[in-house]
């Protein structure tokens, strides 16, 4: 079986990839297709802050091809305001309101706040002994208590390996590495969780963020570093997720193909094989002002 890496970005709607990287007549509410073409994946960031109705995911289920995942997160009502507990009611709901997109639905993320700690554990153990046994789910936790070398840092992963649950690592090295210079950037700095950071896959489907700042070296200096991590899940038949983000996105889609490139030649290199390729994306893509495509 080829081995396969997904790759993608946060959102598959942004206005400045219009023209740049999607074909100019590409209109509002018809991204997919054209980010679908560009990218195997993408994060759906919106899930976490409300559902989204049936008529859109019909519509995204109508437009989206059968290579391409969804990976949404589970609402901020299930993680935050509940913290995992009593939540039968709306996971259902959830997972009802996702049914159409059938098997492009990728692993449901599950965004915990940074005050979900050790203590919490059990609660994070009945939640995932309570959704159903063929839902890929993975877990971004923010607690310090977590991090690369703390205490709690094995009885997490042991955990979520007992239930075939992945880990959401999140990689902000690269943002932190210089100031910001943009407010993008600057919000970036006040948001995202400074902690140390361990590549360890605790099921089939890690997924891997990578927080970029305004400057493009640090994000390729850490990108580099995932790189031989990434090579080695694949061999031993992960399928792992990389998203790629910086403070603006606006080079969000050759960020994440110049990814896979870069992985799949570390591949190519060290088994022999090729990964499953990226899609075609020729007639999905703006062309120059000189008739040739970008990359």
């Amino acid at each position: 079986m080829t081995a396969t890496l997904l790759v993608g970005c946060p959102m598959w709607a942004h206005r400045p990839w219009i023209g740049r990287f999607f074909p100019p007549e590409t209109k509002a509410g018809g991204e997919l297709v054209p980010y679908a073409h560009w990218c195997s994946a993408v994060e759906g960031n919106t899930s976490f802050y409300a559902l989204p109705s049936e008529s859109t995911i019909a519509n995204w289920a109508e437009q989206a091809p059968p290579w391409f995942r969804f990976c949404f997160k589970f609402g901020s009502d299930i993680t935050h305001d509940r913290r995992l507990r009593n939540t039968q009611d709306l996971v259902a709901m959830t997972l009802r309101r996702f049914e159409p997109l059938g098997d492009r639905l990728g692993p449901m993320q599950i965004q915990l706040p940074g005050s979900f700690g050790p203590d919490d554990l059990g609660a994070l153990d009945t939640f995932l002994h309570t959704l159903p046994l063929d839902l890929d789910v993975a877990v971004e936790v923010r607690h310090p208590a977590f991090e690369a070398d703390a205490a709690a840092e094995r009885p997490l992963n042991d955990l979520l390996a007992h239930h075939g649950a992945d880990r959401v690592l999140l990689d902000s090295r690269a943002l932190f590495a210089v100031p910001p210079r943009t407010p993008e950037a600057r919000e970036a700095w006040e948001r995202k969780p400074r902690l140390r950071v361990r590549p360890v896959a605790t099921g089939r489907f890690p997924i891997v963020r990578l927080i970029g700042a305004d400057e493009p070296a640090p994000l390729d200096d850490t990108l580099e570093s995932w790189i031989p991590r990434l090579v080695r899940w694949l061999e031993h038949d992960a399928t792992p997720y990389l998203f790629i983000h910086t403070p603006s996105n606006d080079d969000g889609p050759a960020l994440a193909r110049d990814a896979h490139d870069r992985v799949a030649a570390a591949y190519r290199s060290a088994t022999g094989a090729d990964l499953t390729p990226l899609p075609d994306n020729r007639a999905h893509r703006a062309p120059t002002q000189d008739g040739l495509f970008v990359d």
